[in-house]
C-alpha cells in the first residue's frame, strides 16, 4: 500500500498554496477597480494555470486527493483572473491567441498522455516529470526581478506577502513528497524554497536603502 500524508500535512499543504493563489486577488480587485489591466503582466495567470491543470492531471491519475482539491480551486482561479484580464484588456487579439495556444498545449497533452503512451505507471511518471520539470522554470523565472532588485537596491518590484506564501507552500509541499516518496513531487518544490529564501534576504538587505533607478 503506498504511504499516505498526514491530515495535517494535507491541510497545510492545501492551505498555504491557496493563500499563494489568493496573492493574485489583489490583481484581480485591481482590474476590476480600475476597469483596466495597467501594470498587471497575463503571462502569470496562464502559466500557473497551465501548471494547475497539469497537476490536477498528475493528481487524477495518482488518485491524490490533496493534489486534485488544490489544483482544481487554483485552476479555477487562474482561469476567473484570466477571463477579467481578456475582458479588460485593450488588446484582446493577443490574449486570445495566448489562451487558445494553452488550450491547443493542454489538448496536445491529454491525446499524448492518453493515446500515445498506453501503459498507466509510464504515463504517469512522464506526466510527473512533466510538471516537475515546469514547476521548476515558474520557480526560477523570477530571476530576472531579483537581479533587477540588486541592480535598483529597491525591492518595489517584489511582493513580501507572495515570497512568505510560496515559502510555506514550497515547504509543505516538499515535506508531502518525502511522506510519499515521491520525487516528482519534492524536487521541484525545492527551488520554490531557495528563491523564496533570496527574496528575503532581499528584503533585509535593501530595506533601508533608497531608490537607484536603473539606466535607460
Amino acid at each position: 500500500m503506498a504511504p499516505q500524508p498526514p491530515p495535517l500535512l494535507a491541510a497545510t499543504c492545501i492551505g498555504c498554496t491557496l493563500a499563494m493563489f489568493g496573492t493574485g486577488l489583489s490583481d484581480l480587485r485591481q482590474m476590476l477597480a480600475t476597469k483596466s489591466v495597467e501594470n498587471i503582466q497575463f503571462l502569470p495567470f496562464l502559466t500557473t494555470d497551465i501548471n494547475n491543470l497539469s497537476w490536477l492531471g498528475y493528481g487524477c491519475l495518482k488518485q491524490d486527493w490533496t493534489l486534485i482539491a488544490v489544483n482544481t480551486i487554483g485552476a479555477a482561479l487562474q482561469t476567473l483572473y484570466i477571463l477579467v484580464y481578456l475582458y479588460y484588456s485593450p488588446t484582446k487579439r493577443a490574449v486570445l491567441l495566448q489562451s487558445l495556444a494553452l488550450l491547443a498545449v493542454l489538448a496536445t497533452g491529454y491525446g499524448y498522455f492518453t493515446l500515445v503512451v498506453g501503459d498507466a505507471r509510464t504515463r504517469l511518471a512522464r506526466l510527473g516529470l512533466f510538471c516537475s520539470a515546469f514547476t521548476i522554470s515558474m520557480y526560477l523565472s523570477p530571476l530576472a526581478d531579483l537581479a533587477r532588485v540588486v541592480q535598483s537596491r529597491s525591492t518595489r518590484c517584489l511582493s513580501f506577502p507572495l515570497a512568505v506564501t510560496t515559502c510555506l507552500a514550497s515547504s509543505s509541499w516538499t515535506l508531502y513528497g518525502l511522506q510519499l516518496r515521491d520525487p516528482y513531487i519534492t524536487v521541484p518544490n525545492v527551488p520554490g524554497i531557495v528563491t523564496s529564501v533570496v527574496r528575503f534576504w532581499l528584503f533585509w538587505r535593501y530595506r533601508d536603502k533608497p531608490h537607484r533607478p536603473l539606466p535607460a
